[in-house]
């Protein structure tokens, strides 16, 4: 079962509150109020990660539509998995995750993008910095 990241519904949280600010100062959007119910939740019980299944309707539709603002994937196309490496030198995803890719869930591919940022190891978090940067349709941007 997949999982979302504490820090994924943070970011989701603050992505919503830049586009549908409170109109009182207040009150906020009824996306706000859904992840945030999440996110409070998940903090009093230190939790850092929730099952996808357990997220309620509402959150769940807001962090998807935050979902399709990010970066669908983490290529920076240095691909070292086409040569034979088990991990990917240019993003930090498995061989398994490069192939299967189209057809892991927004979540999967969430926590893989964790993953590998955690680890920061890649050489689109060094090396190659500012190609990872670059977006789609850039010369250095790639989307698969």
């Amino acid at each position: 079962m997949a999982v979302l990241h504490l820090t994924d519904i943070e970011a989701a949280i603050n992505w919503w509150r830049e586009r549908r600010p409170s109109s009182d100062g207040v009150q906020a959007c009824s996306e706000v109020r859904a992840l945030a119910e999440v996110y409070g939740e998940m903090s009093y019980f230190h939790q850092r990660c929730r099952d996808e299944e357990a997220m309620p309707p509402a959150a769940m539709a807001a962090w998807l539509t935050w979902y399709e603002s990010t970066p669908d994937a983490p290529c920076i196309a240095i691909c070292s998995t086409s040569q034979g490496d088990e991990l990917c030198k240019g993003c930090g995803r498995t061989f398994d995750e490069v192939q299967n890719w189209p057809v892991l869930t927004p979540v999967e591919k969430r926590e893989t993008w964790q993953r590998i940022t955690q680890e920061a190891t890649a050489w689109r978090f060094n090396r190659y910095a500012e190609r990872a940067l670059e977006g789609p349709g850039s010369p250095g941007g790639v989307t698969s």
